[in-house]
């Protein structure tokens, strides 16, 4: 006589809420930034740089966390959303004035809350 397995509804939301919380990162919606800017300019000029951030999500309980942006390793602007002031869309920009003495190198990266980020992107601006 063979033994049937059965699976009690209990076992079954419980296995569900684990997958759910534990689902592999590859299937994750993580922060995307891309940087917008010269890739030269004059000693003493003033750029602005766009930060284009892309995150599927935008809701109370998944949503861009924050976003940072550094010239050589120096936090230059920095944006911190909560599920009560959210970004505008799951899309957003912002920009960065910034005066240019010599080459530098931008990063920027954002956090998604609950996946985190898929790491900086980053502009290099070589001075003429």
């Amino acid at each position: 006589m063979k033994k049937k397995f059965i699976v009690s509804a209990p076992f079954l939301f419980i296995f569900a809420a684990l997958f759910f919380v534990f689902a592999p990162e590859a299937s994750a919606d993580k922060t995307a930034v891309a940087l917008v800017g010269p890739d030269s300019a004059a000693a003493g000029t003033e750029v602005t740089i766009v930060v284009n951030v892309t995150h599927k999500g935008n809701s109370r309980l998944h949503h861009t966390n924050w976003v940072t942006v550094k010239a050589d390793g120096v936090e230059i602007a920095r944006w911190e959303f909560k599920a009560s002031s959210r970004p505008e869309s799951a899309n957003f920009s912002r920009e960065v004035k910034l005066t240019v003495e010599k080459t530098m190198e931008i990063t920027a990266q954002g956090n998604c809350n609950l996946h985190g980020s898929r790491g900086p992107a980053v502009l290099k601006i070589n001075v003429n």
